[in-house]
């Protein structure tokens, strides 16, 4: 008995573009027996059901409130209204919208089509072309990473929310066991003079600076990087609740996951609406209001304000950390991800610059209650979310009910995001490795621990040295590079025309001509010009007085070069591993898999000038 089947290069000539599509298929199967000289033939229809069909989200709404809970971070809140004001206030809204419109959407829209289409993560979804399967590595590589120290501020906030539940906030005053004979009431702090370019959340006497780093840091009974002595055991006990939610949320797939985001992306808007409602009626209110709002178009000359605006809508959408490549590859074949695109990032802008007035009421309240400019108690990071915040909401009425709604709002802003950069690692390493994917709940374990580990260098009494550098080394030059070398495979050596003829076979039409010129050119060129700011402004590292030894600058840069070594690595790998000649290998790099037959008739189209100029 023989089975007739039609040669390889032959079936990959007349097989549609995509046959991994999402429905399954009815194979023939036409059984040729052959008995004493006669032939008899039979057929039958056989499903392909030894393939498990890839899961879809359970319903739309799970996939957008995924991707809004990952894009909308603790970043959309302790960055984006203290750069709004630094910045030139409105004005610097212009630099932050343009680059939204050119750059920002572009990618957005670029990765969510590029993983629905595929239905891929981030490494397999290189299979259009194959040598730039190294940059799924490097950004599956970052969003671990990222993993390693942003569960730590989640762990960060969960102690303070623990510490919430009491009549009177452990922030409050300086009779805790913790206080140093140094900390001074917030009610005796009034017009207090400040060091040049010093601000409130940096001065150390106040309760809630020395609970932040004498209690839950414990930064005091550490030297530098060097003395980090051991994990504090209560954040420990804080990190592993974090881990057992990221894994239980995450285990099985995006069934799990999408229900958990029902709370998780919606949670933050409800709180951000409380606080704003009850900071706009403190004295001073306005005046921070004002301060995040008034215009200095003579901040636009400075080209600093420019680059960060691009860095900031760049971190602030979520491109490049494999993250809505596999969002989208769970989404239906034909699902509307260009709608989707605009939805989302519009959501996500639109958040920030509300979240600034939730923020700036308050910091009005705290300059006015002070005697201080809004100038001097203005600032971003954890010195926000963690000191100044907190020292607000401890004095007004029904504290412990304000601050157990605000650091709730930070918990749930950081696990729908982690479960992002969870998800990227475990999709595309799955998608990559069937194994992995067989032993999904395994390997979402594996993970989970392995991020515990690495994250307790990050909870010692030095540990904030360790976050600081993975913070500032983990994903930012790096990063950056992985995005500009992913446009770059998708734009110019797949194709913008390849590109938006997937995107029309998806959803019925093709992009309009802004958005393949934004994806073959300016995207790009903003991304080379980011990619090179970032390089060129970048200062030595340091936490507040303390600076960094040499050493750990090297351990920094190692570590964001141990991430993008995966491109050329792999790219020299895949040259190597191929057969042929010097051109065909080259051909073979650059060629879909699924046109390997075209390679052997010398039909490459990437090597044709025509390929290149197609827009």
């Amino acid at each position: 008995m023989n089975v007739q089947v039609m040669p390889e290069h032959k079936l990959a000539s007349v097989a549609p573009l995509k046959p991994y599509a999402v429905e399954k298929k009815d194979v023939e199967l036409i059984l040729v027996k052959e008995h004493n000289g006669l032939q008899y033939t039979s057929s039958r229809t056989s499903t392909c059901t030894d393939m498990p069909e890839r899961e879809t989200w359970g319903k739309k709404l799970d996939f957008l409130l995924s991707v809004i809970g990952f894009a909308v971070d603790l970043a959309n809140v302790w960055r984006f209204p203290y750069l709004c004001y630094k910045n030139g206030g409105g004005a610097f809204l212009i630099p932050y919208t343009m680059f939204l419109f050119i750059a920002g959407m572009p990618l957005f829209y670029m990765e969510l089509a590029l993983g629905q289409y595929n239905r891929e993560g981030a490494a397999t979804v290189w299979k259009i072309c194959p040598v730039f399967k190294g940059v799924g590595y490097t950004v599956i590589i970052i969003a671990l990473y990222v993993g390693f120290y942003y569960n730590v501020i989640i762990a960060w906030s969960l102690y303070y929310l623990f510490s919430s539940f009491t009549s009177d906030l452990p922030w409050q005053h300086c009779n805790n066991t913790w206080n140093s004979n140094m900390c001074k009431d917030p009610k005796l702090i009034k017009n207090i003079s400040l060091l040049a370019n010093a601000t409130y959340a940096k001065y150390k006497r106040t309760p809630a600076a020395e609970f932040y780093e004498r209690e839950v840091l414990r930064l005091h009974e550490s030297q530098g990087i060097d003395d980090l002595k051991e994990p504090r055991w209560e954040l420990s006990l804080c990190l592993v609740v974090v881990i057992f939610i990221l894994y239980f949320s995450l285990w099985k797939g995006v069934k799990s996951s999408g229900k958990v985001v029902y709370i998780t992306a919606t949670m933050p808007y409800i709180v951000l609406v409380v606080l704003l409602i009850r900071g706009i009626t403190l004295p001073g209110a306005m005046n921070g209001i004002r301060a995040y709002l008034h215009i200095d178009l003579n901040k636009l000359n400075n080209p600093q304000v420019w680059i960060e605006a691009a860095t900031q809508i760049f971190y602030s959408l979520g491109a490049g950390f494999g993250v809505l490549i596999a969002f989208a590859s769970y989404n239906k074949f034909d699902n509307n991800c260009y709608r989707d695109a605009l939805l989302t990032s519009t959501i996500n802008c639109i958040t920030s610059f509300f979240s600034g007035f939730a923020i700036f009421s308050v910091l009005g309240y705290m300059a006015d209650k002070h005697g201080i400019s809004i100038k001097e108690v203005a600032t971003d990071g954890p010195g926000l979310v963690f000191i100044i915040y907190p020292e607000a909401i401890s004095t007004l009425p029904g504290s412990t009910f304000f601050a157990i709604f605000f650091f709730i709002m930070l918990l749930t802003l950081g696990i729908d995001s982690s479960m992002g950069g969870m998800e990227a690692v475990i999709t595309g390493l799955s998608d990559d490795f069937k194994i992995l994917r067989r032993n999904r709940k395994l390997f979402t374990f594996i993970t989970a621990f392995g991020t515990f580990l690495v994250a307790l260098l990050c909870i010692t009494k030095g540990g904030i040295y360790v976050f600081t550098l993975l913070d500032h080394y983990a994903a930012g030059t790096s990063i950056l590079f992985g995005v500009l070398v992913e446009a770059i495979g998708v734009s110019w050596f797949y194709g913008v025309d390849r590109f938006s003829e997937d995107i029309e076979r998806m959803m019925g039409f093709k992009p309009g001509l802004y958005w393949r010129l934004c994806w073959k050119f300016v995207s790009p060129i903003f991304l080379l010009v980011v990619v090179i700011a970032s390089i060129a402004t970048s200062n030595t590292m340091e936490y507040e007085n303390y600076i960094f030894p040499s050493w750990a600058t090297l351990v920094g840069w190692g570590i964001a070069l141990s991430s993008m070594i995966f491109v050329p690595l792999y790219a020299i790998y895949k040259f190597l591993s191929v057969p042929g000649t010097f051109k065909q290998r080259i051909a073979y790099c650059i060629t879909p898999e699924h046109e390997y037959h075209l390679v052997a008739e010398g039909n490459v189209r990437q090597f044709k000038l025509k390929h290149w100029l197609a827009i």
